[in-house]
C-alpha cells in the first residue's frame, strides 16, 4: 500500500519514483528523480532554495529575538564584585555597577544604572539618584542622623567627600542634618560639601553646576544653577550663590555672603561682602570692578540691555570725586529713570543692591570713585 506525502509539503514538488506497476505498454517510462530532464532538475534547485531562504530568514529571527532578550537581561541585572561589601538591606536598582572594595551601608539607596567605581563607599541614609558615577574613593553620606539625597546624572570625582558632618562648633552631636544636590551635577576630585548645621536648614546644590576640583562648600550654603567653581573655591558657611555665576581659581568667600546671578568673582579674591548681580569684583578684599560683559554676552544678553546695564551701573557707581550725591540718593535716582527702570536686568540688579542692605546682610563690595579728569 502506497502512502502519499501531505498536500503542501516540499515533497510535493519531487517527482516520484516509478514501478512496474505504472508502466503503460506503448507510452515513454517515466523520469526518475536522477534523470537529466531539465525541468525535473530546475525543479528540484527551486525547492532546495526556497528551503534554505525559509531555513535562514528563521534562523536570524532567532538570533535576534536572543541578542535583544540578552541585552535586556544583562541592562536590568546589576553587577556587585565579590570584592564589595554590600549590606543585604541596602537598595540596589537595575543595572548598577558596583566595583571592587566598595561599601554600601543598610540605609543607602542606589538608583538604576549607577556606577560605583572601585574603592568608593555609600554609607548612611543616602539616596543616589538614576545614572549617576561615583569614582575611585569617594564618599557618599555619613552615619549620622540626617539624609544626603543625590539627584540624577550627577558625576562625583575622585576622592571627593560629599554629605558629611559640617566643620561648625554649633553642631549639636545627634541633630539631625541635611544635604541635597540637583541633576546634572560634575563634582571633581577631592571636593568636600557638607551637610547642615542644624535640623532646620539644609546645605542645598541645584543643577548643571560645573564644581572643579579641591573646591569646598560648606553647611548651609544654598548654590543655585549653572555655576561653574573653578579649583580651590571656599565658600564658608551659609553662604547663598545664584543662578550663572563663575568663579576664578583661588577664590575665598566669607560666611552669609551672598553672590549674585550673572556675576564673575576673579582669581585669588577675598570677597568679605555681597557682590550684585551682572557685576565683576577682584582683589584681596574683593572690590567691583564692573560688569562681566563677556558673562552676559555668553549668556544671551543683548545689546541694548547690557547698553542699559552699562549706563546703570555707571550712574550708581562711578561717581566723580566732585559729586556730593549720596550713594542712596544716586540709587533712587535710578529707580526714578523711566527708560532704565523699565528694564528687567536693571530692575533685577537694583533689586539686588537694596536687598544686600537689609537687617543681617553684609552690604555690597566697595567700589572706587572716579576723577572726573
Amino acid at each position: 500500500m502506497q502512502i502519499d506525502a501531505p498536500t503542501g509539503c516540499i515533497s510535493d514538488s519531487f517527482p516520484k519514483t516509478t514501478s512496474t506497476a505504472d508502466v503503460i505498454p506503448g507510452r515513454p517510462l517515466p523520469l526518475s528523480p536522477n534523470s537529466s530532464h531539465p525541468m525535473s532538475a530546475a525543479a528540484a534547485r527551486a525547492a532546495r532554495r526556497l528551503l534554505s531562504c525559509r531555513l535562514q530568514a528563521t534562523t536570524t529571527r532567532l538570533l535576534h529575538a536572543s541578542a535583544s532578550q540578552g541585552a535586556a537581561r544583562e541592562a536590568s541585572e546589576s553587577f556587585i564584585h565579590p570584592a564589595a561589601v554590600v549590606h543585604p538591606d541596602a537598595s540596589i536598582g537595575q543595572g548598577v555597577s558596583i566595583g571592587p572594595f566598595c561599601t554600601v551601608g543598610p540605609s543607602a539607596r542606589i538608583g538604576d544604572a549607577c556606577q560605583l567605581h572601585a574603592g568608593s563607599h555609600v554609607v548612611g541614609d543616602t539616596e543616589l539618584g538614576e545614572g549617576c558615577v561615583v569614582q575611585t574613593g569617594a564618599i557618599l553620606g555619613a552615619d549620622i542622623p540626617g539624609q544626603t539625597i543625590i539627584g540624577e546624572n550627577n558625576v562625583i570625582g575622585h576622592y571627593a567627600v560629599v554629605g558629611v558632618k559640617c566643620q561648625d562648633l554649633k553642631y549639636k552631636t545627634g541633630d539631625e542634618c541635611f544635604l541635597h544636590i540637583g541633576r546634572n551635577n560634575e563634582i571633581r576630585e577631592y571636593c568636600s560639601i557638607h551637610r547642615s548645621s542644624k535640623s532646620c536648614d539644609c546645605t542645598v546644590i541645584g543643577d548643571n553646576n560645573l564644581i572643579m576640583g579641591s573646591c569646598h562648600i560648606a553647611h548651609d550654603c544654598k548654590i543655585g544653577k549653572h555655576n561653574i567653581f573653578a579649583n580651590n573655591t571656599l565658600f564658608a558657611g551659609h553662604v547663598v550663590v545664584e543662578d550663572c555665576t563663575h568663579t576664578a581659581g583661588a577664590v575665598v568667600v566669607h560666611q552669609f555672603c551672598h553672590i549674585g546671578s550673572y556675576s564673575f568673582l576673579g582669581g585669588g579674591s577675598v570677597v568679605t561682602q555681597d557682590v550684585p548681580r551682572y557685576t565683576m569684583v577682584a582683589g584681596d578684599r574683593a572690590e567691583l570692578r564692573g560688569l562681566n560683559l563677556e558673562g552676559l554676552r555668553r549668556n544671551g544678553f543683548s545689546d541694548q540691555e547690557v547698553r542699559r546695564l552699562r549706563k546703570a551701573y555707571q550712574k550708581v557707581f562711578m561717581p566723580t570725586v566732585t559729586s556730593e550725591s549720596s550713594f542712596e540718593d544716586r540709587l533712587s535716582a535710578l529707580e526714578r529713570e523711566i527708560e532704565l527702570s523699565e528694564s528687567p536686568a536693571v530692575s533685577c540688579m537694583v533689586k539686588s543692591i537694596r536687598m544686600s542692605f537689609d537687617q543681617g546682610r553684609r552690604g555690597i563690595c566697595k567700589f572706587r570713585t572716579w576723577s572726573s579728569s
